[in-house]
């Protein structure tokens, strides 16, 4: 399987599959819909059924069940983008035997994956890591994921003595740009639950995320020529710094973790006729995350006071808080820490402090927590996979399987 595991996501990343949160087309890029097109043969050599590519660009496909009993349908689920941060890594860095030390990734730049800012690559000591160049992202996430569920499916076909119900996988483009499930067919893909394969290091098991929001605050301001700009002139820059001034310093994502929200500035422009700003606000508490919405409205409404009518704020949700969702139906998390301790997996329960595609999905119907892929460092040049990482995550998907029909 580790050699399985190993060929398969090296050929899965010789794929360039970076989305464009710019795009107007869906998906955002069309080398994803090559790599989509890859895997649908991909599938078929496996032996999986009714494989096909949607429109969208979503590849799904069936391993019929092999045996008589009633059992619920679930599916695994990964996404086949990485993210625009930075392009992807086609030939990444086998390191076999990893020798505990400091790696370096690019000698040129100086780049290096340091114990000393990195001090969990110490665990993996005389384990096989795949790394980047230092130059590009590697795309584990979510190329690790894509890799074990096909290995999975490829192992369950070739042992037909593990007797289970019918499975369902599931590929998706967009998911780094927050659009990987605009469009999935919740009702056709059929299934009682799922699981997205996208989470971190090994044993990472989420069922819970931040409700999250996007905001975009207005400024109009009044340039006249600073030579005779007196009581006439209203700099729309300053009133944005003042706007971010306001917002709870201590809320802001380098000083909050766990369960601790925050709003975010992502990009302002400005002059002193007009200033923009963008926020990402989140929160995992569903009424806190309402307060930290309320309160940038609150600002807003203090700045037109004292400035007349010149901000508005433009508030917009994103996705919510899953938990609500998979609590009802907690059984399906706690057959996958099951699943974990059966295969030597320590199971670490945490809380995503981000998206997922499980969150929408959970709110389309579909429960859906998030297993470990594997990876470490997402979206940069810092990231990082263990290959016997995967090995078990691979054999976590297995053992649901084989427990779901126990």
């Amino acid at each position: 399987m580790k050699n399985k595991l190993l060929e398969r996501f090296l050929q899965y990343l010789s794929y360039a599959t970076t989305s464009d949160e710019n795009s107007e087309t869906y998906p955002s890029t069309p080398a994803q819909l090559i790599f989509g097109d890859f895997l649908v043969e991909e599938l078929k050599k496996v032996g999986l059924k009714d494989v096909k590519k949607d429109s969208y660009g979503y590849v799904t496909a069936t391993l019929p069940a092999n045996t008589d009993k009633v059992l619920p349908t679930v599916g695994f689920i990964a996404h086949f983008d990485t993210a625009p941060d930075m392009p992807g890594t086609k030939s990444p860095r086998i390191i076999d035997n990893y020798d505990g030390k400091d790696i370096v990734l690019d000698a040129e730049s100086n780049t290096m994956l340091s114990l000393v800012d990195f001090p969990e690559l110490a665990n993996y000591a005389g384990q096989t890591l795949l790394v980047t160049d230092g130059k590009t992202l590697l795309g584990a996430d979510d190329k690790a994921g894509i890799a074990e569920i096909v290995c999975a499916m490829d192992y369950l076909v070739q042992h037909p003595e593990i007797k289970h119900g019918k499975i369902r996988v599931g590929f998706t483009p967009d998911e780094e740009i927050g659009k990987g499930v605009a469009y999935f067919d919740v009702k056709g893909f059929g299934c009682d639950f799922a699981y997205t394969m996208d989470g971190g290091a090994i044993g990472e098991l989420e069922y819970e995320n931040f409700n999250a929001a996007g905001a975009t605050v207005q400024i109009q301001g009044r340039n006249i020529h600073p030579g005779y700009a007196k009581n006439k002139m209203v700099n729309a820059q300053l009133i944005a710094m003042e706007f971010n001034a306001l917002l709870p310093e201590f809320q802001r994502p380098q000083y909050t973790q766990d369960y601790e929200g925050f709003y975010l500035l992502t990009h302002m422009e400005g002059s002193v006729e007009n200033a923009k700003l963008n926020y990402i606000i989140r929160d995992h508490d569903r009424a806190k995350f309402e307060e930290k919405k309320a309160f940038m409205n609150d600002v807003s409404a203090f700045l037109n006071k004292k400035y007349g009518d010149r901000v508005t704020v433009e508030i917009k949700d994103q996705y919510y808080n899953m938990r609500e969702k998979v609590e009802p139906v907690f059984h399906i998390v706690e057959l996958v820490e099951e699943a974990m301790r059966e295969v030597g997996v320590v199971p670490q329960v945490m809380p995503i402090r981000g998206g997922t595609d499980g969150a929408n999905l959970s709110f389309k119907g579909l429960p859906c927590p998030n297993i470990f892929a594997g990876g470490h460092n997402f979206h940069g040049k810092y990231e990082y996979v263990p290959l016997e990482s995967m090995v078990k995550a691979t054999e976590v998907i297995i053992k649901i399987i084989e427990k779901i029909e126990r």
